[in-house]
């Protein structure tokens, strides 16, 4: 019965695991290709989550699954094509401060619309129920949650490992200087990149919706999870972000059962460990424009 509920606690674990994933990849995604550090990416997985409580009465939970990340993904086109390009060649302080701003002008946006009171929303009733193995239970949604977010980043391993379009983006990733030289304008490129990084926020907000707070500042609570998974992955890396968020979800999965005071702790002393050893992260590559 034990081993069961330590199970259970390494799978509610794998699950903060994913929706770090989410986040945490598409900050690692323009970060890489832009260098734009965005401060406000938090703000999008909120606006996600919120999205989804104004959709799902009007068009159903199934439509707001894609219709929301598509919206935010959108929003992040406008903003790429506004606000990032003009600092991916400026003192990465500006856009550090930019970003800051847009967390702020969106997290206050959020209140001034919707209230700074949380907002309730609960789950479609057909993802209601719990799976019963003997002695394991677990529900529905929180496997379907699992599904999605593997599917998802299957889907972006093959964008980005099997696909012309992924060829350029890393060649741009390493050494913009070279594909500009090949003739290769990098600018459509970063426009998707911004929309897909922004979208998977966009996606986790969909996700969690029904099992956190929706509040305006849920964003900076998650956020500052999501770069712990880009550190400790290493930066440039795909797999890296992936074996990191799964890292510390387990971590604090397990912690949560054999110290739960000590649960948001233990990520952070995770990255200071893996620092101390892997200054670039687990699986960090060198990149030659941040060398």
């Amino acid at each position: 019965m034990e081993l069961i509920f330590i199970l259970e606690q390494v799978l509610n674990g794998l699950l903060s695991g994913v929706y770090f994933l989410l986040i945490a990849l598409g900050l690692s995604l323009i970060f890489s290709l832009g260098g734009i550090v965005n401060l406000a990416h938090g703000a999008f997985y909120a606006i996600g989550a919120y999205l989804t409580v104004v959709l799902v009465p009007r068009i159903g939970f199934p439509a707001t699954f894609v219709a929301a990340p598509v919206l935010v993904g959108l929003l992040g086109i406008v903003i790429e094509r506004f606000l990032f390009r003009r600092f991916y060649r400026a003192d990465p302080i500006l856009s550090l401060l930019l970003t800051f701003g847009l967390a702020m002008v969106a997290e206050q946006g959020l209140r001034m619309i919707f209230g700074a009171s949380p907002l309730p929303y609960a789950m479609p009733d057909f993802l209601r129920g719990q799976l019963f193995l003997g002695d394991f239970i677990y529900p529905y949604y929180r496997l379907m949650m699992l599904a999605v977010a593997t599917v998802a980043v299957t889907l972006i391993w093959l964008l980005i490992y099997r696909t012309p379009f992924g060829r350029v983006v890393r060649a741009g990733v390493q050494n913009p200087e070279m594909v500009g030289a090949l003739g290769i304008s990098l600018e459509p490129y970063m426009v998707a990149i911004a929309a897909l990084g922004v979208g998977l926020a966009g996606l986790a907000g969909v996700l969690l919706a029904s099992i956190v707070t929706i509040h305006p500042a849920m964003g900076q609570e998650i956020l500052t999870a999501a770069f712990v998974v880009v550190v400790i992955g290493g930066l440039g890396s795909f797999w890296g972000v992936v074996a990191a968020a799964l890292l510390v979800g387990v971590v604090r999965g397990l912690t949560i059962y054999f110290e739960p005071a000590a649960s948001e702790a233990s990520m952070y002393l995770l990255m200071v460990l893996v620092l101390l050893f892997r200054p670039r992260g687990l699986f960090g590559e060198r990149i030659q424009k941040f060398e």
